[in-house]
């Protein structure tokens, strides 16, 4: 086995929220390790939004500038690779990438995010984050007063309808098969003009990730611009619940008011902590665990 490399803090995941953590460490003198996959959950989100001096940016070119500041901090490091296995040790943690290199830290960042599953209709991955959305605060005013679907079903349908509703009044809720909409929830939508449709979904119709057409597998189609949906999701890391940090019944990393999980010494930020899932919430969720990461080794050393 390759020899450690020891760190003050090691950071896993290295997009909006883990640099954020990696700058505010850096700035705190610690010696850091932030290890990086290169797989973010919005990589092929064309623009983001509601982000003060950097809205209508790509994501990419946010997270560029971002490691451009961060690697300033002479005590910040870069890996590119995949965090593999993890262990807590006497002095602190061990993890392992896939190369099979080992590194140690007194304590560790996961700012990993979370992994989309994608429903099994055609084209929907194709779309995912240019045309088909999961939130109207980062990308429905660009949509606005458009064409609109909403894919869901139940209460959670009726209360992703209510709330599009408002960047749009030509809304439809597409319930891909027998709706499960309660009689006071249909009547509610149908009074404010929300079409619902049964029919369910063959495949979507779009041209580089853009919408044109809902195919139904009855032949027919319906013309739509954008297409709210909410997916499932998994941990896009293994390691934090193998160390033992506790779940959230919603599937999220359990953490308290200084980011702290249920594992001594682990912290968390980001899209796999919390559903409020934006470049701006993760940067700050990152700069805050910076910042109380180095207040524990602080106050464990002096």
């Amino acid at each position: 086995m390759k020899s450690e490399k020891q760190f003050d803090v090691i950071i896993i995941g290295g997009s909006y929220a883990g640099l954020a953590a990696g700058m505010a460490l850096g700035r705190a003198l610690r010696n850091v390790l932030i290890i990086d996959s290169g797989y973010p959950c919005n990589k092929q989100t064309p623009h983001s939004h509601n982000f003060l001096t950097n809205d209508g940016k790509a994501p990419k070119e946010i997270a560029s500038l971002a490691k451009q500041q961060v690697s300033m901090y002479g005590t910040v490091s870069f890996l590119d690779g995949l965090a593999t296995a993890g262990i807590i040790t006497e002095s602190g943690f061990q993890i392992q990438v896939q190369s099979g290199e080992l590194y140690i830290a007194k304590k560790i960042v996961f700012a990993t995010g979370i992994k989309d599953t994608m429903p099994i209709i055609p084209g929907f991955a194709e779309c995912w984050g240019i045309s088909v959305l999961h939130c109207p605060y980062c990308h429905g005013y660009e949509v606005r007063h458009q064409k609109t679907g909403i894919l869901a079903n139940g209460d959670s349908g009726y209360e992703f309808a209510s709330l599009i509703s408002n960047w749009t009044n030509d809304l439809t809720l597409y319930t891909n098969g027998k709706s499960t909409l309660t009689n006071q929830h249909t009547a509610k939508l149908e009074k404010h003009n929300i079409n619902i449709v049964q029919a369910e979904i063959e495949r979507l119709e779009h041209k580089n990730g853009y919408l044109q057409n809902i195919i139904f597998k009855d032949g027919s189609k319906a013309p739509v611009k954008a297409l709210y949906a909410r997916v499932p999701f998994v941990q896009h890391c293994s390691i934090p619940q193998a160390l033992g940090c506790e779940i959230t019944s919603d599937g999220y990393i359990k953490i308290d008011n200084a980011q702290k999980t249920t594992i001594h010494g682990v912290f968390a930020c980001g899209d796999n902590t919390t559903r409020m899932r934006t470049v701006a919430n993760a940067v700050s969720m990152g700069t805050t665990t910076g910042l109380m990461v180095n207040k524990d080794l602080i106050e464990e050393h002096f």
